[in-house]
């Protein structure tokens, strides 16, 4: 189906990017194999690093030419595959693509290249006095992989996900023609929109390589609270309540004392109370103190009376980058305490969350596995882990598969999805068909095959 690379191809792409800029075989550093979680491993042939447009375009001209596989990588911190080489061929690196083009404050738009990192464009947002709201824990991932895979974050309950915040996209299609979809409009309702395919798509219709952001005024203010149950039942039936007080905080997330640990010892360093079972972080933002003072005490006052053991103010700089270090922390903290893990990401409804967490409470007892979680309470997305530890490699195998099947199922059960925010990739894919069905399949299929006749780009990922 697909050709390999032969000498005459890789001295055209040596041609394109430059020698130094084309590896193959062994000069290829091992990384490139896996993403993050390394759970599918795949060489590619060849890797090549693109710095422009016009470099892209003239990669995939000859990838569409000579029918070679393309997969797009970034930074490789995903965590379902999506950037694994799975049928070797080109893997196409955009990390040098990484210059923010434009700040417009006319439009409140940024414009940048896929290789900007999302720490990088949050701290220039607030240097210039703006807000780029989605907020994933992973801050560096690139925002090409941000979009791939419309990323979420702690921000998305008040501000929404990446999605919201995509005006334009530049890309190159798998034959090489550059176009753009959407601009710098508010509004559109001109037929399909192309844009808002390319988002999600996690690299398999055409290769990002500019981007037109939306951005918010900088609040002026912020503060946590850091919120104490006896249990997590206690804590996740909050939620709900603190959405009918009709404030919004900008963020809730959820977490039990075991992920807290695991974090403190990863870091080194010392979370303000560790010694309940489970805790909710809330951030409340806004344009003037008092209205976020106003909102703190409200909130507080609530959390106090629906059952909260204490609430903990989470005010100065100090005390902010300790309690939202050690939660951006989590997922490598989980990491370093065992051999081996993998991920189910789903999403399920705000009022089902705590009795999804309850169901991998009472798996992991059954399977006899730990399976830590973690997650965005206030809009039901969870990351729940399943640790290898001692395992052996084939009862490790099926402990996964038996884990994987029976959370996916619980969660379809309770009208939530197979991802809420980290893609389908590879990993995940036979789980998307099991649950989405034919049709909508088909739909998908169909979609690929009309931008990607040849199949050449990031291909056996999400739907095939």
């Amino acid at each position: 189906m697909y050709n390999k690379i032969t000498a005459e191809d890789i001295a055209a792409l040596k041609k394109i990017v430059g020698n130094e800029n084309c590896l193959c075989g062994d000069e290829i550093n091992e990384d490139y194999s896996h993403d993050e979680l390394g759970g599918i491993e795949k060489m590619p042939d060849c890797l090549v690093r693109v710095q422009t447009t016009e470099e892209v375009s003239e990669v995939m001209k000859l990838a569409y030419e000579k029918t070679i596989p393309v997969t797009v990588r970034g930074s490789g911190t995903g965590l379902v595959g999506a950037a694994v080489p799975i049928m070797g061929g080109i893997l196409l690196e955009t990390t040098k693509m990484n210059k923010i083009l434009e700040l417009d404050p006319d439009t409140l738009t940024v414009t940048v290249q896929p290789g900007v990192l999302l720490m990088e464009l949050a701290a220039f947002a607030e240097e210039n006095d703006f807000l780029y709201p989605p907020d994933p824990g992973e801050k560096s991932a690139t925002i090409g992989g941000n979009i791939s895979t419309n990323a979420g974050g702690m921000r998305a309950v008040k501000y929404g996900v990446t999605r919201d915040y995509v005006r334009a996209l530049t890309v190159v299609l798998p034959n090489g023609e550059i176009q753009q979809f959407g601009g710098k409009v508010a509004k559109n309702s001109s037929g399909y929109s192309l844009k808002d395919m390319v988002i999600g798509s996690e690299g398999t219709l055409c290769i990002i390589c500019e981007a037109v952001l939306k951005l918010v005024p900088l609040p002026k203010h912020s503060v946590s609270l850091l919120v104490p149950f006896a249990d997590m039942k206690s804590a996740i039936e909050a939620v709900p309540k603190i959405f009918r007080s009709k404030i919004t905080p900008t963020a809730i997330e959820y977490m039990s004392r075991d992920t807290i640990l695991f974090s403190e010892s990863y870091l080194g360093k010392r979370f303000p109370d560790t010694k309940n079972d489970a805790y909710i972080l809330l951030t409340i933002d806004g344009n003037t103190d008092a209205q976020v003072d106003a909102d703190m005490k409200q909130l507080a006052e609530l959390c106090l009376e629906i059952g909260a053991l204490d609430v903990y103010i989470v005010d100065t700089e100090e005390r902010k980058k300790s309690v939202w270090s050690a939660r951006g922390a989590f997922l490598e903290a989980i990491k370093a305490s065992t051999t081996e893990m993998d991920e189910c990401d789903v999403v399920v409804p705000v009022n089902k969350v705590d009795d999804f967490i309850k169901f991998t409470h009472s798996l992991a007892d059954e399977m006899k596995v730990r399976i830590p979680s973690f997650g965005h309470a206030g809009d039901g997305n969870l990351h729940v882990y399943i640790c290898r530890d001692e395992l052996g490699d084939k009862e490790w195998e099926d402990v996964l598969k038996k884990c994987f099947d029976r959370m996916y199922e619980k969660a379809e059960e309770f009208g939530g999805l197979v991802s809420g925010e980290h893609g389908i990739g590879y990993a995940k894919k036979e789980y998307l068909k099991k649950q989405y069905g034919e049709t909508p399949i088909a739909i998908m299929q169909g979609v690929k095959a009309v931008f990607d006749p040849k199949n050449i780009l990031n291909p056996g990922k999400i739907c095939f």
